[in-house]
This record gives C-alpha cells, structure tokens and sequence, in this order.
C-alpha cells in the first residue's frame, strides 16, 4: 500500500503544477499576485527551473559523492552557446538549442576527464579544485570578451530567432511549461537512472571505490559517465535560463551560482529523490522575497546592530540554511523520516546502514548527508557486481 501511495506522489506533484497557470490563488509573502499573474508565473518559472538544476548538480554531489564547484559552466556554456548561434550564425532555435547541448556535452566530457583524473591522484579535493580552476577560466573568458560575449552586461535574446509563442509578457505562461517540461525531463532520467543498474554501481562506488575497482567495476568510466550527463543536462538548461531571463548573463559563470546550487541540493537532502526539488524551489522563493524583507520599514526602523545584517538578504538566507542544516539534518526530505511519518511506530528516523544497528554518531553523520531509509544509498559492492 505504501509502495502504491509512494508512485503516486509524482503524480500528484505534477497535477498540481499543471494547474497552477490557471490558478487565481494569491499568496501573500510569496507571489505578488495572482498565481496566474505573468510576474507569479516568472518565478514559478524560475523555481521550477533551478529544481531541475539542482536535481542534475545531485548527479554527482549527492549520488557519487563528488562535490563540483564549476558545475555553473555548462549552464553557461548552454546559455552562451545557444544565443551566439541565433545570434552570429542566424540559427532558429530549435538548431540553436541542439548546438548548444551537444557543445555542453562535449566540453563536460573533455573537462570531466582531466577533474576525474583529479581524484585518482589528489582525492575529491583534487576534483573539487580542477572543476572550480575551469570555472574561473570560463567566467574570466566571459568577462574579458565584451565583443562576443557582453562581458558584464551579458548577451541579451535574439527574439528574431525565438518563436512569438516564447517572447513577450502575455507569453510567460509559455516560459513556465517550458521550465516544467525542463525539471520533468531532468527527474525522469536521473530518477530512471538511479534506479537501474547504473545507479546501483554509482552507488557502490561512491561507498567504497576501492572496493568497486577490486570487483571489476570501472570507477572512472562511470563517474566520467555520470559528469557528461550532469553537464548536458546542465547545458539544456542553461538554453531554457537563455529563455526565461531573456538573456545569457555573466552571472551564470560565477561560482556563486555553483554554490547556490550546492546549498539547494544540501537544504533539501543530497541523494534523495525529492530533495534537490524542494531545495531548488525553496531557495529561489527565499532568494528572490528575502530582497523585499530587507528593504521593508520594518527592518529599517530597528536599531543599527540588527537593521544592518538583516538589510543583506544574503545573511537572511544564510542564517536559514544554518538553522535548517541543524534543525533538521539530512535536508527537508528528511523531515518526514524524523518525524516518524513513515516506517511506523516512531521509527521514522530510522537511517540507511548495514542494518546491524550502527552507532548513534556514525547514524547522525549518515543523516547529515541525507541518507535515509527508503533512499537509494547504501548498495554494498558485492551485491551490486553480483547483479551485474
């Protein structure tokens, strides 16, 4: 029964997001207006498409273990290259978009073996170094080039190239099935893929590489896999943030924009299926309503000590994520395990181990990371080759 009802649930989430354009619904604090309003649908937009990012940013951080700091490259690779085709080669879209993701993928699996090879030799700081290395170079390479980039100011959309049916106000309903379609492609294959036999090895390799290599698993074809897919879709997505925002920014080289999808992934629960979603939905909601928090007369009248940091949305947000991190470890997909919401009898919390009842402490670090029962963490090596 609660296998069925566990099936059902992305059923029902995309119902719900289905109906929300034509929802008159207001929610004060979160939308300005109207749920159908075309600002509400903007951010609708934007939420549903940094959720797919974040789903595809877990690939590697939450399933394999690999903490990238230039994940935010191919987004921009995907944005960059998509408008300079419209833009210098006079594509349509459609070719534009194909261009941009086959470059995406083809830069991911060029820069994703030297960082992989970064890990053999110096660890995952190694890796986390080499990845954050290309992504300096790509942002200075944006800011440094005004002639074909915009530097600073970005490349604005090439609305000649877009079909009506995407520009314009009246339009951002079409944006928002556009980033729908975006987070469900994203959740189908890596949901599909984690499922299957692949993601049984990824998960082998990321609790024991040695181990899995010892078996005769190949660590480094599949976690080079892994990184192409990761950076593809992430340059799918950077052709629909092309879209939504109406323009290719420099804001998306940043490594900033690599951390914000890293808080996403942690505020939810890393490795978990649900919680890259709700963190990216989350994140974004806060990051774009704290602004109008720290601005309000509210905050303006307190004294000095307090109006201050409380003016710096970043602070708002920053001083959330701690008090989620700690409140409730393991991310918000957790929530409902701690709560003793499934599994029955109190015995939510229940974390994924060897099931041989393991230490308070190792199961805290365990919740930490997000691995609760009932996710896929945990495949032992032996029985993952076995099956292969």
């Amino acid at each position: 029964m609660k296998r069925h009802v566990k099936n059902l649930i992305p059923v029902a989430v995309l119902a719900v997001l289905l109906c929300l354009p034509y929802s008159t619904l207001r929610i004060p604090g979160v939308f300005d207006g109207a749920v159908n309003t075309p600002g509400s649908l903007q951010l609708l937009a934007l939420c549903l498409l940094f959720a797919g990012l974040a789903v595809g940013y877990d690939l590697l951080f939450g399933r394999l273990g690999l903490m990238s700091f230039g994940h935010a490259l191919y987004v921009a690779v995907g944005a960059y290259s998509a408008e300079l085709a419209m833009k210098d080669s006079h594509l349509p879209l459609a070719a534009a978009a194909l261009l941009a993701i086959v470059i995406g993928a083809v830069v991911s699996t060029l820069l994703g073996a030297v960082s992989l090879k970064g890990v053999g030799n110096l660890g995952t700081v190694g890796f986390a170094m080499v990845t954050l290395a290309f992504a300096q170079a790509g942002s200075i390479l944006v800011g440094r080039d005004p002639k074909t980039t915009g530097g600073e100011e970005g490349l604005p959309l090439t609305t000649e190239k877009v079909p009506s049916a995407l520009v314009g106000v009246v339009n951002t309903v079409n944006l928002y099935w556009l980033a729908l379609a975006y987070l469900v492609l994203v959740c189908g294959v890596v949901w599909w893929l984690t499922g299957s036999r692949i993601g049984k090895v990824w998960q082998a390799i990321r609790d024991n590489e040695r181990r899995a290599e010892v078996l005769g698993l190949n660590p480094f074809r599949y976690q080079l896999g892994a990184f192409v897919l990761a950076g593809t879709l992430g340059a799918a997505g950077g052709v629909v943030h092309l879209l939504v925002t109406a323009g290719a920014t420099p804001e998306t080289t940043t490594t900033d924009f690599t951390l914000a999808l890293l808080v996403m992934v942690v505020l939810g629960g890393s490795g978990t299926r649900w919680g890259p979603v709700l963190g990216g939905v989350l994140y974004t909601l806060l990051d774009h309503r704290l602004g109008a928090v720290a601005t309000s007369d509210a905050v303006a009248g307190l004294p000095d000590v307090l109006r201050i940091p409380l003016s710096q949305p970043l602070v708002l947000l920053g001083v959330l994520f701690v008090l989620v991190v700690y409140a409730v470890p393991g991310g918000l997909a957790a929530l409902p395990h701690r709560l003793g919401l499934r599994g029955g009898g109190g015995s939510g919390g229940r974390l994924r181990g060897d099931g041989r009842g393991r230490g308070r402490g190792q199961r805290g670090e365990q919740d930490r990371l997000g691995v609760v029962e009932g996710e896929p963490h945990g495949a032992h090596p032996d029985r993952v080759a076995s099956e292969l």
